[in-house]
């Protein structure tokens, strides 16, 4: 039973996607590269995770790394990719795009809109970066975004509690605020309670150790040795412990 308050996993993988919805969730954010912040999943990715699972799959458009103030090319590519999307059966998908000066690009922003029609659309984690939170909130607003991912402007959800709380009022139920960064079942319930929010963002994630029996000690494809044998994947019994705090707030 689908209760008031809704969990979102952000997931880098189908196995992460298959737990997310197992343990619980109401939605997955589907992306690639979670170590990196997140970037947009293959096709394989999006057809498989929309053909298993029965919520809803939000595609993550994010070409690359780093800051959201995006090239021609790679704003074209931003528009191929949601169309992928939305033909392989995403309802939804996760997207963000800046100016120089730290506004929305407002114009470009309204083009991915139109492309992403019928699907829902969130504003991502490119709000964390706005100049003036207030007055990208009227923008997103006006684009006609269904929510905001956010962090509240800081490092983390918790750390940004006290923006949250503002923004979630100044919102005034014209858009749905979803935190998210650093949320996990120690500090859902606190976060929940200050800031007044309805929908949160998590990716639940664990490490698993790797099941190869024949291990190569000279060659890596990490900086750092200990990655190479470990699997960060959403754990089940993290988000049924999520499901279960946020179903008490309903």
């Amino acid at each position: 039973m689908k209760t008031n308050v809704q969990i979102e996993v952000c997931a880098a993988s189908v196995e992460s996607a298959l737990s997310a919805e197992q343990g619980g969730a109401d939605r997955i954010e589907l992306c690639s590269a979670l170590s990196e912040g997140g970037l947009t999943p293959s096709a394989g990715m999006i057809k498989y995770a929309c053909k298993n699972l029965s919520i809803p799959v939000f595609v993550l458009i994010r070409p690359r790394t780093g800051d959201f103030l995006y090239s021609s090319a790679e704003f074209e590519t931003m528009k191929e990719d949601i169309l992928t999307a939305k033909t392989l059966g995403a309802k939804g998908i996760v997207v963000g795009m800046l100016n120089a000066d730290g506004s929305i690009d407002f114009a470009r922003m309204k083009v991915l809109m139109d492309y992403a029609k019928p699907m829902e659309v969130t504003f991502h984690r490119a709000f964390d970066m706005v100049k003036d939170p207030f007055v990208a909130l009227e923008e997103i607003i006006n684009l006609g975004c269904q929510r905001i991912l956010t962090s509240g402007q800081a490092s983390s959800a918790l750390q940004g509690i006290s923006m949250l709380e503002q923004i979630i009022k100044k919102a005034e139920n014209r858009i749905k605020i979803m935190p998210g960064s650093g949320i996990n079942p120690k500090n859902l319930t606190q976060i929940a309670k200050a800031s007044g929010a309805r929908e949160f963002h998590f990716s639940a994630s664990a490490i698993l150790h790797s099941q190869m029996i024949y291990k190569n000690a000279n060659a890596t494809m990490f900086k750092d040795n200990d990655q190479e044998f470990t699997i960060l994947q959403t754990d089940v019994a993290i988000v049924a412990e999520m499901r279960k705090l946020a179903d008490q707030l309903s």
